[in-house]
């Protein structure tokens, strides 16, 4: 449900989720998806997310690999898909998420929708 308010809210001091995926992914993109302006009650989407990091991480404990590290603009569309920019020769179970700043609300990040492609 990506109805405003239905997020996963990140404190500030935790600005991170480990999602684990229903079977091993090879990556190519991911995509972040966060409320359109108008569909927020108050018109404020600021606890979007702005510059963010995605690790892979094959099996719990292991080391993570870097994917890339992304900026989301809420000038554009809601759904925005962010394509790695290395070719990975290896799957990965788990993805981690973190959140390194948002656009302007203070105390969390609101997250709608994480997709992984592969």
């Amino acid at each position: 449900d990506v109805s405003p308010g239905y997020c996963w809210p990140l404190q500030a001091s935790q600005r991170q989720v480990l999602i684990r995926l229903p079977a091993t992914v090879r990556p190519t993109a991911v995509s972040v998806q966060h409320l359109l302006k108008k569909s927020s009650a108050l018109g404020d989407i600021s606890s979007a997310p702005r510059d963010f990091t995605v690790f892979g991480v094959g099996e719990e404990g292991e080391e993570e690999m870097l994917l890339g590290t992304f900026s989301y603009d809420i000038g554009k569309e809601p759904t925005q898909t962010f394509p790695l920019q290395n070719e990975l020769r290896r799957a990965f179970l788990f993805i981690r998420l973190v959140v390194q700043s948002n656009w302007g609300k203070p105390g969390y990040t609101c997250i709608y929708r994480v997709q992984v492609h592969g």
